[in-house]
């Protein structure tokens, strides 16, 4: 190998290896398994009874078959069930806060730990017969089920798996049938405190590949493209052996006629573009880790020959989007439905003489979860459904959101976009991993050199 090949291979190991250093630490499999079985564990124990009692609901029957799960299943299956078996059937029942909650599996096996299988083959063939023989002597005032006109996450019950349960239940049963959407919400938007312990590492982990994504290390002026970076991104996520459950994007806004269209960060996008100095970047960024999820976006600028700092006029504008976020987080208030807690912070930012438009929505689970939805980029009004269900606490969003603002000096409006993950509990609302304040400036502005 020559010489120049292998100094080439050797800084390429070095910067991975310093990169991965900035990164706080990252499970392996093994490890992975362990703590998502620990936090099911502690979930199903501790907080799932809290949320059947809430909702009256002393039954919940979640039926799924394999690679067709249901959402809430989905995140029920021990760490090693990479999907149902065959026609999986959750059981839940509630015996009252003395005896706790029961879960049975009506399943050949058990599901890990989590639930005891409940299915004899000798006494009944059929998995629809164990499953009514539960139910007969369980005997609930009311059983849920996974139907919900709202939340996709919550209508996880097939029209055949719903047809061929309402066929076999018997008569005295049928009236006592209910929709489970918001116990399954309440399931999927609550989280717990282990959660949100691990849940600040998993965004400094995605704030960190941002970063690095915006520094000199990934983006070369004149030469890299918009693709590049976004393309460096998902290898970068792989590489870590974490996944992204959206593809990220990379845009650019710059002094030039081009009349910028937020809608383009939604479906308009140039493929590519080249990064210029003078551009101000934007990326919105995402990765899955250990069953939760993050959704950021951030901004970069790409210093000009001669300048030190971002400019000061970009300065003055990113501000108005910090101040769009605290219109926001501000009229958080347990109990208010999201539209009613984006009248209100829009409301407020009209009058501070900002021009935000809000599209925030939870997190968790999913990139987008259950919960209450606080407007959509094509709907600053009402959102019927989901936008009228209440702010819980112990839940978390994605404050996202853009706030326009007239450059002179640019001739043109430019949006400035934010995205970052938060949390709301009985003290409020408070960022998971913080939230951005300033511009990133690329390349970074090196001590002591002028």
């Amino acid at each position: 190998m020559k010489k120049s090949v292998l100094f080439l291979v050797f800084i390429l190991s070095y910067f991975a290896d310093f990169a991965q250093n900035n990164l706080p630490k990252i499970l392996p499999e093994r490890e992975r398994a362990t703590v998502i079985d620990e936090l099911l564990e502690d979930k199903m124990t501790n907080l799932l009874p809290k949320l059947m009692r809430k909702e009256g609901i002393d039954m919940w029957v979640i039926i799924s078959r394999e690679y067709n799960e249901d959402p809430v299943m989905k995140t029920m299956l021990p760490a090693v069930w990479l999907s149902a078996r065959r026609r999986t059937i959750m059981v839940f029942f509630d015996k009252g806060e003395k005896e706790g909650v029961e879960r049975y599996a009506i399943a050949r096996y058990d599901v890990g730990n989590l639930l005891k299988g409940e299915w004899d083959l000798n006494t009944n063939p059929d998995q629809w017969d164990a499953l009514m023989k539960t139910i007969k002597e369980k005997n609930p005032k009311k059983i849920g089920l996974n139907f919900s006109k709202y939340y996709a996450h919550a209508d996880g019950l097939t029209y055949t798996e719903q047809k061929e349960f309402m066929d076999k239940l018997p008569a005295e049963f049928q009236s006592r049938v209910v929709s489970a959407s918001n116990l399954a919400v309440n399931w999927l938007e609550t989280r717990t405190e282990r959660e949100m312990a691990i849940y600040q590492q998993i965004c400094r982990i995605s704030h960190e590949i941002i970063q690095e994504a915006f520094s000199d290390r990934v983006i070369q002026p004149g030469v890299t493209t918009t693709d590049d970076v976004v393309w460096w991104m998902r290898q970068r996520v792989t590489d870590l052996g974490l996944e992204t459950w959206f593809h990220p994007t990379v845009d650019i806004q710059r002094y030039d006629p081009e009349n910028f269209d937020h809608l383009r960060t939604f479906s308009k996008r140039p493929q590519k573009q080249v990064i210029m100095a003078g551009d101000l970047l934007h990326c919105d960024f995402g990765i899955t880790y250990l069953r939760l999820n993050t959704d950021q976006q951030q901004h970069a600028y790409v210093l000009r020959a001669g300048e030190s700092d971002v400019p000061e006029f970009l300065k003055k504008a990113f501000k108005q989007g910090n101040q769009v976020q605290d219109c926001l987080t501000e009229n958080f208030k347990a109990g208010m439905s999201g539209n009613d807690i984006l009248a209100k912070a829009l409301e407020q930012s009209k009058k501070q003489g900002l021009k935000g438009v809000i599209y925030t929505h939870p997190i968790g689970n999913h990139g987008h979860a259950a919960g209450p939805t606080i407007g959509m980029w094509d709907n600053q009004g009402k959102t019927i459904g989901s936008g009228d269900y209440p702010l819980n606490t112990n839940t978390a969003y994605s404050i996202e959101l853009n706030a326009s603002v007239e450059l002179t000096e640019w001739k043109k409006t430019i949006r400035i976009m934010l995205e970052e993950d938060g949390f709301f509990d009985e003290k409020g609302f408070r960022y998971i991993d913080g939230r951005q304040t300033e511009i990133i400036s690329i390349p970074r502005v090196l001590s002591g050199v002028k």
